[in-house]
Formats: structure tokens, sequence, C-alpha cells
């Protein structure tokens, strides 16, 4: 999950308002997406336990956003995402695909509608250019409809955890237990104008909180105070890989991309089959008809070894592809993983071998997600 150090000849890592304070904390930091982030603090297996039973407090201030604004901005978002927009009130948000022509990922994203005609799209931090660039040359065609990108006026606080709501709510004055699933509001948290929203990445219920960024800091520390006695503790991105794949939620540049379809990676869900024309829909709707050729699975090994991202998918005596995502889970403590298979293999219960270190290992097909919050 993690890429190599940038060479001295490229720009140097980015880093964001909260980069200081996870130096001073102690948090072990790696390059990501372009970013100097933290991995870890005490560790990944404390820090995914810490989210499941109680919470958990992550930086997400690299994700991107990308603002949306303009008589046609409906129009706009509705050609350049493809699940569909004009169901989205103000202050709800959906998860979309920002596509190719050939149905296949850009990047995966979260749009937000802040009012009838302005948008929010959340996007993945080592593709915020390349986004930005696609979008506003995608959207040309709507009309009166301009992108900007807004990344540099937000740091983004993610709470996640079943302590989450009483955390955040002895912050704030919005009715955070009124707030339903994929919905946001905006107030204040910690006496900071902050928009907050029932997202996360984690399987656990929880918040993103967007602030300024000079004021990250400050809804930290006291989210971190507020949280101590329910045991809230800081995150790093190992831990959110780890809760993230525990709740099957995809990776972009592991689970989808550009070589890989919605379909594909069985997000059908996340298409609005009904609206009018988008980039990828005629190929994603001559797919849907003549079925797809694979398709992305859970696996739990049965026998002993841990899959991991890259690792060679083996069907009999037939290379059927690698493993997408994969790791030792601290809470479900089960080897589990993702994979593209035949979709004749796709079946639960349906066997296949990973290779680990040379040697073939016994992998069966679950029903995902791994791990299912109770409500």
């Amino acid at each position: 999950m993690t890429e190599s150090a940038a060479p001295a000849s490229e720009a140097p890592l980015k880093k964001t308002p909260l980069h200081a304070r996870h130096r001073a904390s102690g948090a072990r930091m790696v390059p990501f997406g372009g970013w100097d982030m933290p991995v870890e603090y005490t560790g990944i297996t404390a820090e995914h336990l810490a989210v499941r039973q109680r919470a958990g407090l992550f930086d997400v201030s690299h994700m991107g956003q990308i603002e949306i604004a303009g008589t046609r901005a409906l129009d706009a978002v509705q050609r350049i995402s493809c699940n569909d927009a004009s169901k989205l009130q103000v202050g709800q948000a959906h998860y979309s695909g920002l596509l190719t022509p050939a149905g296949t990922f850009v990047d995966d994203l979260l749009v937000y509608r802040l009012a009838p005609s302005h948008f929010m799209l959340v996007v993945n931090a080592s593709h915020i250019d390349r986004d930005y660039a696609y979008i506003a040359d995608g959207i040309k065609p709507a009309g009166d409809a301009v992108a900007v990108d807004a990344s540099a006026r937000y740091a983004l606080i993610a709470v996640q955890g079943p302590a989450a709501l009483g955390i955040v709510q002895s912050l704030t004055g919005v009715d955070l237990a009124a707030m339903r699933y994929y919905w946001f509001a905006h107030g204040e948290v910690a006496n900071v104008r902050a928009t907050v929203s029932r997202t996360g990445y984690t399987g656990e219920d929880g918040f993103e909180i967007f602030v300024p960024p000079q004021s990250a800091e400050r809804v930290w520390l006291a989210l971190l105070d507020a949280g101590a006695s329910a045991g809230i503790v800081p995150c790093g991105l190992g831990a959110r890989d780890t809760l993230r794949l525990e709740a099957a939620m995809r990776l972009h540049g592991n689970d989808i991309d550009e070589t890989t379809t919605v379909l594909e990676a069985d997000l059908g869900w996340i298409v609005g089959w009904k609206k009018a024309d988008f980039v990828g829909a005629d190929a994603l709707r001559a797919q849907r008809v003549g079925g797809v050729t694979r398709k992305l699975v859970g696996f739990e090994m049965v026998d002993r070894g841990i899959a991991r991202h890259g690792y060679v998918v083996w069907i009999g005596d037939d290379k059927a592809g690698v493993v997408t995502s994969g790791t030792q889970t601290p809470f479900l403590k089960k080897a589990i993983g993702l994979a593209y298979l035949p979709v004749a293999h796709t079946a639960p219960g349906s066997e296949f071998d990973v290779e680990i270190r040379g040697r073939r290992s016994r992998a069966r097909v679950v029903t995902l997600p791994f791990y299912k919050r109770s409500k």
C-alpha cells in the first residue's frame, strides 16, 4: 500500500497540515502517493482493533477535493461520474466512479451535493492533478459548469469506530445521531467551522470532518482529548488498509484501475443505469448484456499462509490472475484477500491456489464483505 521514495530529481513529498503533529507524536512515516504520511503509531494491529472496538483518529488530508459549480453542474457531474447524482439531495453524498470510455476506472470517488448546482468530488491522493485535468476536460460538453481544484482549502480528519458518535458529538452542535449514513452537515467542531460527513473507509460507523487547514491541529487535539476516556487512538494508513479490506472496500491501484471495469469489480450498484449518456456508459451497457469473463471475489486461505498483493493465483495448471489485496486480519484473525477469477470459478465455496513463496496454498471463495458491523 506504500509507494517507494521519490528520486531526488522528483518533487519533494507533500505534507498535510498535521505532518508536524504526526512527527512529534512518534508516528512511523512513509511515502504514499507523493505524500509523507503516517503508516502506524502504536502498531497496525492495535490501531485496527481500536477502531473495531472503540475509536480511531485518521489524518486523510491527502485526499483531493474537486468542486463543480454552475447552472449545468448536475449535467457535468452526471456526465463525468457513473452513479446517478440527480438522486442526491443537498446534504447527501454517494460513492461513484470516474471512468474511461471503456468503463474502467480512472479513479473512484465520493460525490457530495453541497447545493442544487454545486458539488464536491473527493478523489484519491495520488491522482488529484490527473483527475482534475480529466474532469475539467470531460465536463466541457455539459455547458455552464466549472471545475476547481479546492484541495488546498480543506484538511480532512476521520473519526471511526463504535465510540465515534459520542466523541464527535461532544464537540459539535450538529445533531449527529439524526444524520444518516452518507449524509453531511455544516457546523462547528471544537469551535472551528466544519463540514461533518457520516462516511468512512473502515467498515465502522464514523465521521469525516472537513476543516480549514490552519485549524486542523486544533480539531485533531480536541478529538483526542474528547475521546481519551473512550480509548481513541491516532491511526495510520496501515490500519486503514486492513480495516477497509475486512469491509471489502476496493482500493484504487490494487483492486480497481484502468484495466478493470465497474462490472468486473462487482460494483454494478454504483452505476446509474437509467440515466442518460455518461463516460463509459456504452461499454458498461454492452458488458451488462454480454456478461463479464472475470469478476472480483473475496477469499479466505484454507491452507496456512498469507496471500499478499501480486501473488499469482492458479486454477489447476493455469495462471488465473493475481491477488489484488491480501492480509492477515487483526480482528477476524483470518488470512483473506481479493482477486479476479474467471467467472465460472467465482461461486462461494470454489477453491483455487495462491502461490506463496514458490509454494501453492489452497484458498476458498467467500461471500463479501468479510466483516460487517452489527447495527
